[in-house]
């Protein structure tokens, strides 16, 4: 093995970051798996990749993730990075929420439980299905994408806030659980709001706005031989080029 993670599952990855991040991997030689709640839709773009794969995939309902899983596991023969990308905002409760924020005792129970379980239970039940296979073959990544600390505690982010803030504490723990086994999970975000759908139209002047392309290049060296052992970072993609130059530094010991 060249030391490459080549055998990708990205969860949410038929638009937004998911889409950007399976497409900068599959042009880099690697097969990938994509998932959507929508089958039909996952495969639809699955087939504008190379040697990629798309299914439909629920993370909120354990039966699905732990059939996925097998079915991805079995089709790639094996999974050497797992992207932890599917997730749903604060659009989905208040499409306002930039400029009429609700608060935290004004939102719907089933908005919140919503999003909780799309953006923290999705993550720890596709984990829970990757992990066991990855310590049976000795070795294996996990990103999971995050956001800004600023959206964890912004004025009218409940439930994305708290929902964002468990799935970086459940990362943490992931990693402190992993350590020494082979396995490692790393955390990678924007860096900023990106044009992925989440944000409503009347997006304040100001706002910085990310493509999401950005996640290509750290995604990418995520999977790569030189990130082999890098374990319980958090990258800022929009930094990226900073901050590998910094670890390329400290390596040399400059």
């Amino acid at each position: 093995m060249d030391g490459n993670a080549k055998k990708i599952l990205i969860t949410g990855g038929t638009s937004g970051l998911g889409l950007a991040m399976a497409e900068a991997l599959a042009a880099n030689d690697a097969t990938v798996a994509l998932t959507g709640r929508s089958g039909e839709r996952a495969k639809e773009v699955a087939a504008s990749l190379p040697n990629a794969i798309g299914l439909g995939l629920d993370v909120r309902d354990e039966t699905a993730v732990s059939e996925g899983v097998a079915e991805v596991w079995e089709r790639l023969r094996g999974i050497d990075l797992l992207v932890n990308n599917a997730g749903i905002g604060m659009r989905t409760v208040n499409p306002n929420f930039l400029t009429q924020p609700t608060r935290f005792w004004e939102v719907p129970a089933d908005g919140f439980r919503a999003v909780v379980e799309t953006n923290l239970t999705g993550y720890f039940l596709v984990a829970r299905e990757v992990v066991p296979r990855m310590l049976a073959a000795g070795s294996g990544r996990i990103v999971n994408i995050a956001v800004n600390e600023q959206s964890m505690r912004r004025t009218g982010f409940v439930p994305y806030g708290p929902s964002r803030a468990g799935s970086e504490s459940l990362s943490r723990i992931m990693a402190a659980d992993l350590e020494g086994t082979g396995i490692t999970v790393n955390l990678l975000m924007p860096g900023s709001a990106t044009v992925t759908g989440m944000f409503p139209d009347d997006v304040p002047a100001g706002l910085r706005i990310l493509q999401p392309d950005v996640m290509g290049p750290p995604i990418v060296w995520l999977a790569s031989a030189e990130a082999v052992g890098v374990h319980d970072e958090r990258i800022d993609a929009s930094q990226f080029d900073d901050w590998l130059r910094q670890r390329q530094g400290r390596s040399a010991g400059v």
